[in-house]
């Protein structure tokens, strides 16, 4: 992929084209129209910022809000950050869509799930996840990495620390797989699989508050800890503790099976960093995975788009002048290849050091599961690459799909071949799940 502006008049946005490489087209507007605006899709017209230092900007400007009730086109308001079915009231109140001081008690309360502690004390499960999941397809010699793996991993983990009971785990990923599927809009079976998550997060809410011990445990689910904090001053109602639980499961999967199967497949697809990777996990070191994860958060991230912001009063942003009620969409995966920032910002380079890229966003909005996405990121590359280490890509890179949307950016299927092996250090039991 690359991001060489194209000579000619601007390309066309948001066509099956531009969503199989848009780096030509995020080229052409950053040189021609940094800061430009367009009808989309849905019909709203929004401003999109396409270079590094104006996104970076446009992140941290508290003029532009992330509550829809400031833009001007209410009718328009449905999938504003991207989530089928979100504009159900009882899950409006969440973190992509509030600013202080209510951003600021929410994310306080659920901060301390995501602290380097806790996440590094998840790293096991992580693992143990990662295993179960190779072990039903290692003697296969085929998968697609995106339904037996990038998908399952995030869903359940997440489960794991909002507190779903394991044996609901499954009902959680049907659900998800739904709505990842055709996140178009709320109809049919995505409207169904938001109706029954968000009732059985109700009714989930309620029976652990019924159980819930008068002192918390050394570690405390998620869900629980939202309620003990609702319950002792903190002022989170009910329906906030269900948009909480919603959207943190929701954001916090779909991002990491992005960043697992775009990852897998910059690496099958540049066989000489990929082989660079192998040859240093081999040797014990972690240190270009952790660099590695961070490049391919860069070089194409799961967040295409940040999620929506509305300016509060007019302002300039590049350049352009932008008026109260507009909606700003800030394109990490235009910023992240601006050459105004990057050293060759179309190559992919495991070992870059300079890599403060905005795929987790930037700000007070700055993505609060990012330490479990890494975690879990670092942990399926390094997982895959030693236990199938002569994994190959099924498929010509041309008849992928990459899935249809406004914000994530992620494959379909990801079809891998590699040679069978025993199910091992997994032996098939290391995941209830699988």
């Amino acid at each position: 992929m690359t991001s060489q502006p194209p000579a000619g008049p601007a390309p066309e946005l948001f066509t099956w084209e531009f969503a199989t490489d848009p780096y030509p087209a995020y080229a052409w507007l950053r040189d021609h129209a940094p800061v430009h605006r367009t009808r989309l899709p849905s019909g709203v017209e929004a401003w999109l910022v396409t270079r590094y230092a104006d996104a970076k900007q446009a992140l941290a400007d508290p003029r532009l809000s992330k509550n829809p009730a400031h833009h001007d086109e209410p009718a328009h308001a449905k999938g504003k950050t991207g989530i089928p079915g979100e504009r159900k009231a009882e899950l409006m109140t969440h973190l992509l869509n509030i600013d202080p001081p209510d951003h600021t008690r929410l994310r306080r309360l659920v901060s301390k799930a995501f602290t380097p502690r806790r996440v590094a004390d998840f790293a096991p499960r992580v693992q143990e996840l990662a295993d179960g999941l190779i072990d039903r397809f290692a003697a296969d010699g085929s998968a697609d990495l995106i339904h037996d793996f990038a998908f399952p991993l995030p869903i359940y983990a997440i489960c794991d620390l909002l507190g779903v009971p394991r044996e609901d785990q499954d009902d959680f990923r049907d659900w998800a797989g739904m709505m990842i599927r055709h996140g178009g809009g709320p109809r049919g079976g995505v409207a169904r699989s938001v109706k029954k998550m968000r009732g059985y997060l109700a009714d989930l809410i309620h029976r652990k508050r019924a159980a819930l011990p008068s002192e918390p445990g050394p570690v405390e689910d998620l869900i629980s800890g939202l309620i003990r904090a609702s319950d002792h001053g903190e002022h989170l109602t009910e329906n906030e503790a269900a948009a909480m639980a919603f959207i943190l499961l929701f954001a916090g999967f779909e991002t990491t099976v992005n960043l697992i199967g775009n990852g897998t497949y910059a690496l099958l697809t540049h066989p000489e960093q990929r082989a660079r990777l192998q040859s240093s996990l081999a040797a014990g070191e972690r240190g270009l995975l952790e660099t590695g994860v961070e490049e391919l958060l860069r070089y194409d991230g799961p967040v295409e788009l940040a999620t929506w912001r509305f300016a509060t009063e007019p302002l300039d942003v590049g350049g352009e002048r932008i008026a109260a009620g507009d909606p700003v969409l800030v394109v990490l995966a235009a910023a992240d290849r601006d050459p105004a920032r990057f050293t060759d910002p179309d190559t992919l380079d495991l070992a870059r050091r300079d890599s403060q890229h905005l795929g987790y966003g930037h700000g007070i909005h700055y993505c609060l599961g990012a330490p479990l996405a890494r975690l879990e990121g670092q942990t399926a590359l390094a997982t895959l690459l030693t236990r199938l280490p002569d994994l190959s890509l099924a498929a010509d890179p041309g008849e992928l799909r990459w899935r249809g949307g406004l914000i994530m950016r992620g494959l379909r299927t990801l079809p891998v071949s590699f040679t069978p092996s025993a199910s091992a250090p997994g032996n098939g039991a290391s995941s209830r799940q699988t």
